[in-house]
């Protein structure tokens, strides 16, 4: 840890300690946080949104009963930069991930920057115990493992993707871990994760502390592998789809099934009242896998809205509104300053991220007057180079690799990113300068090591 990380984080200790000692009821409201990640879900991928081949009960269900995102943007078209923004409140490429960590080195394109402060390490500040159960994808070596980077307990997965969910594997590799320790559970990783979420959940009341858990699941990432009786299912109840979209439909809706469960847990504990529940994807679904990303223009690793738009929602029973909605900008950042409020610790240090606090409980906030960026570097073909997209209000700049022209679009008259507006307008020129400031901002982090 550095030196500024550790003053900085001491700072915020005392000065909590300070202020809770003046809270004597403060322990009895703060909620305990549960983030469900899941991996690639496709944003026409829930019934709720309009699947009419899918059936997401629970997932549905959360959405009722908060707070619904109808303009959620994950911080990149892939995995790991995502997941760094949601860990660190910074754009991707700010926290030393602009791209997806790997087994192979010679094609590994981020490292966790050593002196962000996680959002696990800032809420243990506020008396929080803090856990993961899933998927990690932030680093496979010391420091950069879950409980290095503020997590109490990690029951997961520290790599990327898995070749199979039966083994678990990556490469031949088995990064299934108990905090340290090497482990090989047996089922379905769906199932395995739930099941942990679930023993975490039960045990929870025994502790004085509130607890924040991040359940990143792998599914619905490739491979697409549901259980055989999940895809019988499908298949004879929508028996026109092609086996790989019925693949697709099972994968989710067995992911459904396993995220009801883990919210049966909370409920049946006596968590569910003071649970402040999020749910969002890293990015959008993988078209080439039998996602649907509804109405939106392309996918996963696209900078259109298929790739970045996510279903997002906010649940916290009898604090945020059942069945409300806003059209305000929200983006995987935004959770980590949303939360530092809702738990009521101080942020000290620079994030980019916004709080989303006052949109949550329906005052006003206006979100959009911002710029955002985004970005990805990659290897393969895309050559180690970047693409970036940027969006300020209605208007997006957008570029899906490396080797072709930036595009303007007006989001509000043209929302599936099909009429380009001239390159020669001050929007454009606006648009491109302030990405390319924030590339030079960008440009002090290392990304590897």
């Amino acid at each position: 840890m550095s030196l500024f990380k550790f003053i900085i984080l001491i700072i915020i200790t005392l000065l909590f300690s300070v202020a809770k000692n003046s809270m004597a009821n403060k322990s009895q409201t703060q909620p305990n946080i549960l983030v469900i990640l899941v991996d690639d879900l496709g944003y026409g991928d829930l019934s709720i949104n309009g699947g009419a081949d899918i059936q997401t009960p629970n997932i549905d269900r959360l959405f009722e009963k908060g707070m619904k995102f109808n303009n959620f943007y994950a911080n990149c078209t892939v995995c790991s930069p995502t997941r760094a923004s949601l860990l660190s409140g910074c754009y991707p490429d700010k926290a030393g991930v602009p791209g997806v960590i790997r087994t192979t080195k010679t094609n590994s394109w981020g490292y966790l920057n050593e002196n962000i402060i996680t959002l696990p390490q800032i809420l243990k500040t506020a008396g929080y115990k803090t856990a993961l159960i899933g998927k990690w994808h932030l680093g496979l070596e010391s420091p950069n493992k879950p409980n290095e980077r503020g997590f109490d307990f990690f029951h997961g997965f520290l790599g990327d993707m898995m070749d199979d969910y039966w083994t678990h594997l990556r490469q031949e590799n088995n990064y299934m871990r108990l905090n340290e320790k090497e482990i090989d559970p047996s089922g379905h990783a769906t199932d395995i994760f739930s099941d942990w979420a679930i023993d975490y959940i039960n045990e929870a009341p025994k502790k004085e502390s509130p607890f924040f858990l991040y359940l990143a699941y792998n599914a619905p990432h490739f491979p697409i592998q549901p259980p055989e009786e999940w895809l019988k299912k499908v298949q004879e109840r929508e028996p026109n789809l092609s086996e790989k979209r019925a693949k697709n439909v099972a994968f989710v809706e067995h992911l459904d099934f396993g995220i009801g469960k883990v919210l049966d847990a909370l409920k049946e504990s006596g968590q569910a009242k003071n649970t402040l529940i999020i749910f969002s994807s890293d990015n959008g679904g993988h078209l080439a896998s039998g996602a649907s990303n509804g109405d939106l223009r392309g996918g996963k690793q696209d900078m259109y809205e298929g790739g970045i738009k996510v279903p997002t929602c906010f649940v916290w029973k009898e604090k945020i509104k059942n069945g409300s909605s806003s059209d305000n900008l929200g983006l995987t950042m935004d959770i980590y300053p949303t939360l530092c409020e809702i738990a009521e610790v101080p942020v000290y240090h620079f994030i980019d991220g916004i709080s989303l606090y006052r949109t949550l409980f329906e005052k006003d906030q206006v979100t959009d007057s911002r710029a955002v960026y985004f970005m990805r570097r990659e290897g393969g073909h895309y050559g180690g180079l970047c693409y970036y997209a940027a969006r300020q209000g209605q208007y997006k700049l957008v570029q899906n690799t490396p080797f072709e022209p930036m595009q303007l679009f007006n989001l509000e008259t043209d929302p599936k990113e099909q009429i380009p507006l001239s390159a020669k307008s001050d929007k454009f020129k606006d648009m491109k300068f302030k990405l390319s400031q924030h590339i030079r901002e960008a440009g002090k982090i290392p990304w590897q090591k």
